[in-house]
């Protein structure tokens, strides 16, 4: 196994805990896809973890007990075939008789790894688990994980579980992708040596996930490492995007269709406008795929400054769809250097903008801690009008309401260099605090803040409009 292991410190904590602990726990560990979680639990409990088992995706009951054997098989060192049992009851009860049979006096810990995988459509699995963990594992003091990337369905199956396992899990880990510092880290821990800059780019298009990110080769610019990780045939990640749904849900398609409709606004869309753009009806579960995408970490909710709790917005916020939808599809096939020449386009320098602001919009902790307002009560939201007979259209990329009286609106610009205010933008940043303070009459004093890659060029715009400027740096501070 690699010994690389960058950040996830709460995660640890959470996992030694359980371990610690005088009783026996259930710990579930939810998050996206190739996001981690197998590689923490295992990294962790090495040394403590007895049985390991990975459901097979699309497998039937009977190939999955075979499995369950054949791993209890490696656990005794059992050079002898055991016997496939006929049901999970019995298997689950050949599991207890071999923790039973263990002479080692520490807390066992016993890992279900893709448990959707497992408890396949009438199995019996879910009973199975609830009898183990009821009638022996709730006694013998022992940890047991369970992991699966659909997160929703381990929501709804495990977590919210209304029969045998119902508030069972005692601890739960939602494990989101790495930070822009964890991603550093990791780089580094592999001797990769990039500039923030480049790191962003890389962001931009693989996001936090390590299962990307150990992609990246030395001594190669982070665009010949897009060029060659999203567009060569013979990159692991071809095809993944279309193995990535199917694998977490079933009847993938209409999480598709939304994930689509949702990469066409880049600054979100309704409920309503998802419905129209998605052709995914309201009774065509429409619910439902919007809160399984939401759990399993593809689709993130915002809601615009001073509309009610139900006036929200859904925002693709997963990296690489985003990247994909946008440059990788159809263009697999365009030649090894087609990623040189889109990068270079307009296309790509006004997508890169939204992607950074993506990038801002998960990074709200590192912001509030670079303005010194951590320690204090805020809303995060965004602010959009459209202009009216009386008042000028205005957008912000960001807004961060605060309890002490202040409102700081946030201007995002992803540039390859030091900003320049001109007379032109100046204008524009002075129509936006306008529109903003007519529009929602607030009596808070506003502060504008730019967020930009290099920082700012000093002159009398900057001077007499912005009241703070934070950098790239600021995005890579410790969460």
């Amino acid at each position: 196994m690699d010994n690389i292991f960058i950040g996830r410190k709460d995660e640890q904590l959470v996992l030694k805990e359980a371990l610690k602990s005088h009783e026996s726990e259930m710990v579930a560990v939810l998050g996206r896809r190739r996001v981690g979680k197998t590689y923490l639990v295992q990294s962790v409990y090495q040394k403590e973890l007895v049985f390991e088992i990975t459901g097979i995706q699309n497998s039937s009951k009977k190939e999955q007990l075979e499995n369950f054997v054949l791993q209890l098989g490696i656990a005794t060192g059992n050079i002898f075939p055991i016997s496939p049992p006929s049901s999970w009851l019995q298997a689950f009860a050949l599991l207890i008789k071999f923790l039973q049979e263990r002479k080692e006096k520490n807390k066992p810990v016993l890992f279900f790894d893709e448990l959707p995988w497992l408890a396949t459509h009438k199995s019996g699995f879910l009973n199975g688990l609830s009898y183990f963990w009821n009638s022996w594992g709730v006694k013998h003091k022992i940890v047991l994980v369970i992991c699966g990337s659909a997160a929703s369905w381990m929501i709804n199956k495990v977590v919210n579980n209304r029969g045998g396992l119902h508030n069972r899990i005692t601890r739960q880990i939602h494990l989101k992708p790495f930070t822009l510092k964890e991603t550093e880290d990791y780089l580094l821990a592999r001797n990769l040596n990039f500039d923030r800059y480049q790191i962003v780019q890389l962001y931009m298009a693989l996001g936090g996930i390590p299962h990307y990110l150990k992609e990246i080769r030395r001594g190669k610019s982070a665009v010949q490492n897009i060029n060659e990780i999203c567009f060569s045939p013979t990159s692991s990640l071809q095809g993944e995007f279309n193995r990535l749904y199917p694998s977490l849900f079933a009847n993938a398609e209409k999480h598709i269709m939304v994930i689509r409709a949702l990469a066409t606004k880049w600054h979100g869309l309704t409920r309503k406008e998802i419905e129209q753009q998605s052709k995914v009806k309201e009774g065509g579960n429409l619910s439902r795929v919007l809160t399984e995408l939401i759990f399993s970490g593809f689709i993130s909710t915002y809601r615009p400054f001073g509309k009610k709790k139900k006036t929200k917005l859904y925002r693709l916020t997963d990296a690489y769809s985003l990247f994909y939808l946008k440059f990788i599809e159809g263009q697999e096939h365009e030649g090894k250097s087609i990623w040189n020449h889109l990068s270079q386009t307009q296309l790509y320098k006004t997508w890169s903008g939204y992607a950074f602001e993506n990038i801002c919009l998960q990074h709200i902790s590192q912001i509030k801690q670079a303005l010194s307002i951590a320690g204090i009560y805020s809303r995060s939201s965004s602010f959009y009008h459209p202009g009216n007979q009386t008042t000028e259209g205005a957008q912000i990329d960001l807004l961060i309401d605060r309890k002490d009286g202040v409102i700081n609106l946030i201007e995002i610009k992803f540039y390859n260099e030091i900003f320049q205010i001109k007379k032109s933008y100046a204008e524009n940043l002075q129509q936006k605090r306008r529109v903003f303070k007519q529009i929602t009459k607030t009596k808070k004093q506003l502060f504008i803040i730019l967020l930009t890659t290099f920082g700012l060029k000093d002159n009398n715009y900057s001077q007499n409009l912005v009241d703070q400027v934070l950098t790239l740096d600021d995005l890579f501070l410790d969460d």
